[in-house]
């Protein structure tokens, strides 16, 4: 069996997120493995490193798939970028070894969200973005970023829908850029669960607005109480920007 890999870019606005989750569902997965069937001419499914949830983008998704063709990769990624929808795209399409699993052989991921904080809208922005009014206090939310770092037990955090054995997670840096307009976060660890992300930067949103104390995160955190944590993000401000893989 040759094992390929896909980079993967999309805008994730009109789909219901990465996984597919059944027959007619409008998903990222689904859209490509519809596209590899019809190429190969029997169904095959892709697994993907980061299952985004429904309206969140990527600049750098990454899945692979098994075949028993052995096909040149510049034939695949010529034949998907002319069937997709054009809010997907194939940045790249190589073959690895039999080992790669673009799902367990992560080691990092990295997530970027975008807040327009202005008190008027951005309509070239208004689906890529969370628009935030009020003006945010970046030191206060900076401060607030610090008490995420390391390792933890996110259940606070997650959805009810995560499913994950273990609601522990590591976060390796979480950094701020204001400019133009923007406030962007980049948020970096060994994984995320379910709602995770939009929930962090839902809380710093909070903490900056003057509506939470940095203070009171490490409680929350230790309750494991998810009624505690109650401003979601807007799924259109995420991007997943990066996935690091095990050497």
């Amino acid at each position: 069996m040759n094992n390929y890999k896909l980079v993967i870019q999309y805008d994730g606005g009109r789909y219901k997120g990465w996984q597919r989750l059944g027959n007619g569902e409008n998903t990222i997965q689904g859209k490509i493995e519809n596209v590899i069937s019809e190429m190969i001419g029997r169904e095959v499914e892709i697994i993907g490193s980061s299952r985004t949830d429904a309206g969140v983008h990527a600049f750098e998704q990454v899945a692979n798939f098994k075949i028993k063709e052995n096909m040149p990769e510049i034939e695949i990624k010529s034949y998907l970028n002319r069937y997709l929808p054009r809010d997907i795209s194939i940045k790249e399409v190589s073959i690895e070894s039999d080992r790669f699993h673009s799902r367990y052989n992560t080691s990092a991921k990295t997530y970027i969200y975008k807040i327009w904080n202005e008190e008027y809208s951005n309509p070239f922005m208004r689906k890529y973005s969370m628009h935030v009014e009020e003006k945010l206090d970046l030191k206060k939310m900076k401060a607030a970023a610090e008490y995420f770092l390391g390792e933890h037990d996110y259940t606070a955090f997650s959805n009810a829908k995560s499913k994950k054995k273990s609601m522990v997670r590591e976060i390796y840096s979480i950094d701020f850029e204001k400019k133009d307009g923007f406030i962007q976060i980049r948020i970096s660890g060994n994984g995320f669960l379910y709602n995770m992300v939009r929930k962090i930067v839902g809380t710093l949103i909070e903490v900056g607005a003057g509506r939470l104390h940095a203070e009171n995160i490490p409680k929350i955190i230790e309750l494991k109480d998810r009624a505690q944590v109650s401003n979601l993000a807007d799924p259109g401000g995420l991007y997943l920007e990066k996935i690091e893989f095990k050497s």
